[in-house]
């Protein structure tokens, strides 16, 4: 028997967009919501690593390698668009969309149903 999904407002639309993150806690459970590129995104605060609350961690650009024109290395950049939310307790980094760590497909954000109701966030719990 499967457990029944309830839905839960859990923001205002207009204040995640202001704010890029909130974590917010329902029976129990920490969620972590997003606001990126006009999406938002709903991970449990729960580093796959060790557990550290991800959630919390910074936002940052993700780090890229241009190649100059002579094939060599231009220095270490950040991309213009893409961010990585970053566990503050072993550094883990978690792209903020697809919740995938950047090097390993295999480790990633255990994602939360979200969607937008009017002006409301809304999760599936």
């Amino acid at each position: 028997m499967s457990a029944v999904r309830r839905d839960v407002v859990v923001a205002g639309l207009a204040d995640l967009q202001a704010r890029g993150r909130i974590v917010v806690e329902v029976d129990g459970l920490e969620v972590g919501l997003y606001f990126h590129a006009g999406e938002v995104r709903a991970w449990h605060n729960v580093c796959p690593h060790q557990g550290g609350p991800v959630c919390q961690g910074k936002i940052m650009p993700r780090t890229i390698q241009p190649v100059r024109e002579d094939r060599k290395s231009a220095g270490p950049a950040f991309h213009p668009a893409d961010r990585n939310i970053v566990c503050p307790w072993h550094g883990f980094e978690f792209d903020i969309l697809t919740g995938r760590h950047p090097a390993d497909d295999r480790v990633g954000l255990r994602g939360v149903p979200v969607r937008v109701v009017g002006d409301e966030v809304v999760v599936s719990l």
